[in-house]
C-alpha cells in the first residue's frame, strides 16, 4: 500500500515568533488591569493562525486551512489554477468560484501541480 505524498504549503514562521514577541510583550500590559486581558487574545489568535493556516495538496484534492476550520475541494472541480495581482495563487473552480489558496505564490504552482502527479506543459524536466 503506497501513502499519498502531500505538498503542504504555509505562511512565514516569522509570523509565529512575531506573535509570541507579541504576546510577552503584552503581558505587562494585560496584568495591569483585569480588563485588559483580551489583549492576549490577539497575539494568541495570530499565532495560531500562522502555525495553522495554509494549503494541502495530494493527488485526491486541495484542503484549504484557515484558523478555524478547512475547505476540501477535489480537483476534478479546479477548472484553472493562476495568480491574481498581488502574485497569490487562485484556482477557478467548475461553478465560476475564484479561491485563493493560502500560502501559495504563483512561483509555487508548479509544485502543487506536481502534487497531482502530473506536470506542466513545457516544464523543464
Amino acid at each position: 500500500m503506497s501513502k499519498t505524498a502531500t505538498v503542504r504549503f504555509r505562511h512565514n514562521q516569522a509570523l509565529l515568533a512575531a506573535a509570541i514577541i507579541a504576546f510577552i510583550g503584552a503581558l505587562p500590559l494585560a496584568s495591569a488591569r483585569t480588563y485588559l486581558l483580551p489583549v492576549l487574545l490577539v497575539p494568541l489568535a495570530v499565532g495560531l493562525w500562522a502555525w495553522r493556516a495554509g494549503t494541502d495538496a495530494d493527488a485526491r484534492e486541495l484542503r484549504l486551512r484557515a484558523l478555524a476550520g478547512q475547505r476540501r475541494i477535489t480537483w476534478d472541480r479546479v477548472v484553472e489554477l493562476g495568480t491574481d495581482p498581488r502574485g497569490r495563487a487562485v484556482a477557478r473552480l467548475a461553478d465560476g468560484e475564484q479561491v485563493v489558496l493560502p500560502a501559495v505564490r504563483g512561483a509555487d504552482l508548479p509544485r502543487l501541480v506536481s502534487a497531482t502527479g502530473q506536470t506542466l506543459p513545457g516544464a523543464a524536466g
